[in-house]
């Protein structure tokens, strides 16, 4: 896949069969329903909610990684799973023998996780039928104030040694940010999926044999409720994923064309990778 809005985005999203999202050179992936050779790599999963297609495999990462001598993987997961996520290795402890050694990380909606390289993320509410969160990767940084531009580089370099903070104010780019199963409301209530850089967002459904009404009652985006709120999508670009095994491929790209209004069509990649067309 080439990268979208700079970022190199890959993996697999079949709507109840898995998904799993990763950001190679970001170390890091967001779910992880089936076993995915390359997720192996990635010392990093946050998971946005705990149905099997997304979290299925969350065990066999953890024992293949510790089986080949790679440093214990660090799980973000959602508050108020992790008490059912502890019972759950420790089931896997008993039957499988072994220590599966890993750092469980919870977060919430308005908290924060440090990922290193000046990246943070954020996680937000998303509407499913469990309590699912999504995730904003932004990009944090500090830069020196407009009237301190003219300043010399040794005086500035003087004052931060000083610890003058007051020459610096920090800014916030929003990346990335994935929504994980929802409905399209959490676009209209998080501004700031409205201006990543790179939206994951999924599309289950995309035609009439599944009407806008069943996929809300099933917690998931149609797409006619996409284009209906084209104007909403300030992104540079735009991955859909999650899409139901009952379209091809082919489907599925005849319908964004025919239905998508060109702007935002410009900027939607469909993830097709791993479907059985």
């Amino acid at each position: 896949m080439p990268r979208l809005a700079g970022i190199e985005v890959s993996g697999i999203s079949i709507a109840g069969l898995e998904t799993c999202i990763d950001l190679p050179e970001w170390k890091l992936c967001f779910d992880l329903g089936r076993a995915q050779y390359f997720a192996l790599a990635r010392p990093l999963v946050l998971f946005t909610h705990p149905h099997m297609d997304h979290l299925g495999a969350i065990a066999w990462h953890c024992s293949t990684r510790a089986m080949r001598g790679m440093r214990e993987p660090t799980y973000v997961v959602g508050r108020e799973h992790t008490a059912s996520l502890r019972k759950l290795f420790e089931a896997w402890r008993e039957l499988d023998g072994s220590l599966l050694p890993h750092r469980l990380v919870e977060l919430s909606p308005g908290e924060e996780f440090e990922l290193g390289f000046q990246r943070v993320v954020r996680p937000f509410r998303s509407f499913h039928r469990v309590p699912c969160q999504g995730y904003v990767v932004s990009e944090r940084r500090q830069k020196l104030k407009l009237e301190f531009l003219g300043l010399p580089g040794p005086e500035i370099a003087r004052r931060r040694a000083a610890g003058d903070e007051s020459l610096f104010e920090e800014q916030q780019t929003e990346l990335f940010g994935f929504c994980g199963d929802t409905l399209i409301d959490v676009l209209e209530r998080e501004e700031a999926l409205r201006r990543v850089k790179l939206l994951v967002l999924e599309c289950s459904f995309v035609d009439e044999r599944v009407s806008v009404a069943e996929a809300r009652a099933m917690g998931h985006v149609h797409l006619d409720e996409i284009v209906e709120r084209a104007e909403l999508f300030g992104n540079e670009a735009v991955l859909l994923t999650h899409f139901s095994e009952r379209y091809t491929s082919e489907e599925i790209l005849a319908a964004l064309d025919k239905k998508l209004p060109p702007a935002l069509r410009a900027k939607v990649t469909p993830l097709l990778a791993g479907r059985r067309d």
